[in-house]
């Protein structure tokens, strides 16, 4: 099977570049096209396939993943002329829908509609994988596995996507701020900014695995911690108080609805 990436920068090269490292894909097996010299000689050193444009790609691969930005999908899209009718789609570009992309790709051609997440690019990524799609079998099969060479994935109908993208398309700079804070908090206390974002940072990647390798619930781990009037108690009392749960809510719904605009 021959794929091709319709962008390789941050986004499409995390993914093209984890599944390669994982041996997902074969680079001999890879067609890339992007507007940057700099990333086409990246994985033509890798030993991927450059090609000269868009019509190209279309003709040498049986998959695409459309990695493109979507501001720029039309006409990016429309480079392909003809040469993906009868062929398969893999799109992860935030807010363009299944019926958005059949129109603007000639031809009768099979989709999957996804929402990625920003830590693919250290091989954690989140990815929403639409259940609506008409990709054969085999290819629904290789869609999963080379998204969870590179994270978790999800299966979810097409009106959820909104709201991946406002939870794990947004999410990781909600807790970026939720982990500088904590790195703040330290400061104030005395800790060396350096050591207070580290402990900060960990500590969020540690609950995290806690919770998705044990299957406990968020509130379980929250309650080991928690003795009877002690520390931990004492400052989700101030979390409450100051509305720090229905903030994360309500920017998640902020988020949801703001994909939905788009």
């Amino acid at each position: 099977m021959k794929i091709g990436f319709l962008g390789a920068g941050a986004m499409g090269g995390a993914i093209l570049s984890g599944a390669i490292n994982a041996g997902v894909l074969d680079p001999k097996q890879v067609y890339v096209s992007d507007m940057s010299d700099q990333i086409k000689e990246k994985y033509a050193a890798l030993g991927c396939n450059i090609v000269k444009d868009n019509e190209e790609l279309g003709r040498a691969a049986d998959i695409a993943v459309l990695a493109v930005k979507p501001q720029y999908a039309a006409p990016a899209l429309a480079g392909f002329g003809s040469t993906m009718d009868g062929k398969a789609v893999i799109s992860i570009m935030a807010g363009v829908t299944v019926e958005r992309l059949r129109k603007m790709i000639a031809g009768n051609i099979r989709v999957l509609r996804t929402m990625p997440n920003t830590p693919a690019l250290v091989n954690a990524g989140a990815f929403a994988l639409c259940n609506e799609t008409d990709l054969t079998a085999d290819e629904k099969a290789f869609a999963e596995k080379l998204f969870s060479s590179i994270g978790i994935v999800e299966w979810m109908n097409e009106h959820l996507i909104d709201t991946a993208c406002g939870l794990s398309g947004s999410g990781p700079a909600f807790v970026a701020e939720f982990i500088e804070a904590l790195g703040d908090g330290g400061v104030l206390e005395g800790l060396p900014r350096a050591t207070a974002y580290r402990l900060a940072a960990q500590t969020v990647m540690g609950a995290a695995k806690m919770i998705l390798e044990t299957g406990m619930h968020p509130a379980q781990l929250k309650d080991m911690v928690s003795s009877p009037g002690g520390t931990t108690i004492t400052g989700c009392q101030v979390l409450e108080e100051m509305g720090f749960r229905a903030a994360a809510i309500n920017a998640v719904q902020a988020a949801t609805n703001k994909s939905r605009e788009l």
